[in-house]
């Protein structure tokens, strides 16, 4: 008899969830990196790709959608923490859009990662709700 590989729990977040999740992780993690790593960009990258993994992984299937919108949302808003643009609301702004720009190999990696997820479990529940409707009509 073949034994099934231990199935993940249940995705516990909605949207919303999902949404607050990826945004006060990237939050912590660009505060955290401002504090240990000096503001390094490469080290906040690195740790959006699994934010971005885990997001798309941990949303419900009916807020799939959520989680390629909200991963460079919280990509920003992490940033927002490490720009250094000078003073006033002018400067960071100058700041933030800087640092997109430089940055937008590591946005767009985690957005397609979180997209790619999302895409796969999309399909896999509308093949798994078409295969229900085929058993119970015949």
């Amino acid at each position: 008899m073949v034994q099934r590989g231990r199935r993940l729990p249940a995705p516990p977040l909605t949207g919303l969830g999902g949404g607050l999740f990826c945004g006060a992780v990237m939050l912590a993690a660009g505060f955290l990196d401002q504090l240990l790593f000096d503001s390094s960009l490469t080290v906040y990258g690195a740790l959006f790709l699994p934010v971005c993994l885990l997001t798309a992984l941990w949303v419900r299937p009916g807020d799939l959608v959520v989680a390629p919108v909200a991963v460079p949302i919280a990509f920003a808003a992490g940033l927002l923490t490490m720009t250094d643009g000078g003073e006033g609301l002018g400067g960071r702004l100058v700041g933030l859009v800087t640092a997109l720009a430089t940055q937008a190999g590591w946005l767009y990696s985690g957005t397609l990662i979180a997209g790619v997820i999302a895409t796969v479990r999309r399909v896999r529940v509308i093949r798994r709700r078409a295969a229900q409707r085929r058993r119970t009509t015949t």
